[in-house]
């Protein structure tokens, strides 16, 4: 283990970041209550960040808190205590998080940080799984983790372990976390849920757009979610992200989201993003072959 990068100095961060779902369509439900979407990931370039400090074989632990998250219940701990498993003996570290991305936002933040500690810590103890290895844990960790492992934007079906990379337009949007907190498992518990919507392919999602079908739940559930779209609504098509609290719309350019962002009213949070294709995590960790199909 090189103590250069994972010390008790102050290591570089690693980066994990937000996603948007451009779309989301539930089109199914399986016996074992899991439901069957389809969906398109793209990353965004606001990111929380991780740092790795050695500790001692068996130790592994958070430093500091993360507002509503117990650190047993922690992705990052779940993660690293998984991948620990896979060495006789297993591996210590401690991890600290920077929040950056919005809790409970529908930004994907925890799964995120979940496939960032794994990339990051296969890397600085050495274990050298491959992504296919890191990507399969991670779909026991949540069904989002394995495509911000993989580092693409991805067109996504099933629970979301099958996943297709893509290249979309890298837009800049206006993201809105409005005051509230969205629980992913009322949503989708939710009667009035579609859950029959018709099965579409990536070329029928370019030239329609597709839904959120989440979001109808949501506006009716969530006032200020409701709200939030509707203002957003002024500046470009609004849309749900996932089954959080965060709403989003794509504008012309930076300059028109910064104006528009200038606007928000000072009870939510803005942020202006640019989606991206290939993950800053990707980029980071080298594990994503450039387009020229070497590994960088």
């Amino acid at each position: 283990m090189s103590r250069a990068e994972i010390s008790l100095g102050r290591p570089e961060p690693w980066p994990a970041p937000g996603k948007l779902n451009l779309f989301l369509h539930v089109v199914g439900r399986r016996p074992d209550g899991y439901h069957q979407l389809q969906t398109v990931f793209q990353f965004i370039d606001l990111c929380d960040e991780l740092r790795f400090y050695e500790r001692p074989s068996g130790v592994i632990e958070r430093l500091g808190d993360v507002p509503g998250v117990d650190a047993e219940a922690d992705l990052t701990i779940r993660a690293a205590r998984w991948l620990a498993g896979r060495r006789p003996g297993g591996a210590g570290v401690a991890i600290a998080v920077s929040k950056r991305l919005p809790i409970q936002g529908g930004v994907g933040g925890g799964s995120s940080d979940a496939a960032t500690t794994l990339v990051a810590l296969n890397q600085l103890w050495g274990f050298g799984l491959d992504v296919d290895e890191l990507a399969a844990g991670g779909l026991a960790l949540g069904a989002d983790v394995p495509v911000f492992v993989r580092g693409r934007a991805a067109w996504a079906e099933g629970v979301g372990e099958r996943v297709e990379p893509v290249d979309l337009p890298e837009r800049v949007y206006l993201l809105v976390k409005p005051d509230a907190s969205v629980s992913t498992a009322e949503v989708f518990a939710a009667p009035e849920l579609t859950r029959n919507a018709p099965v579409i392919t990536l070329r029928g999602f370019l030239t329609s757009g597709g839904r959120n079908d989440c979001e109808p739940v949501v506006r009716s559930r969530y006032p200020a979610v409701a709200e939030a779209l509707d203002w957003l609504g002024r500046y470009g098509a609004s849309r749900l992200t996932g089954t959080g609290a965060c709403v989003y719309a794509a504008l012309p350019d930076e300059e028109a989201a910064r104006a528009a962002l200038s606007e928000l009213p000072r009870r939510w949070t803005g942020y202006v993003v640019r989606g991206l294709n290939r993950s800053p995590l990707a980029v980071r960790s080298r594990l994503e072959p450039d387009r020229t199909g070497a590994r960088r």
